[in-house]
């Protein structure tokens, strides 16, 4: 059976929304954040080539890899998805 959530007369289907895709996160004292300034470099708890997490509305929905996207600009970020979490329900 079809996806009801996915057809053309669901009102939903054309709204627009936010991916917020997180590449890491950094523990640092209030003080070493006042210090921050051009050129300072905060070191995140991943690596260049560990996955990336996509979450809509703080829900994880998919895992996946940092790319440069070919055809656009060069540096153009893009992410390949390499898992689907079940935390698309209720979107």
């Amino acid at each position: 059976m079809d996806d009801p959530r996915m057809t053309p007369q669901n009102p939903f289907a054309s709204l627009p929304i936010e991916i917020t895709v997180c590449v890491g996160q950094a523990r640092a004292r209030v003080k070493d954040l006042l210090r921050l300034g051009p050129d300072a470099v905060l070191v995140l708890d991943r690596r260049v080539e560990d996955p990336v997490e996509l979450y809509v509305g703080g829900r994880l929905i998919a895992r996946g890899e940092l790319q440069e996207q070919p055809g656009e600009p060069p540096g153009t970020l893009a992410v390949r998805l390499t898992e689907v979490t079940g935390g698309q329900e209720g979107l």
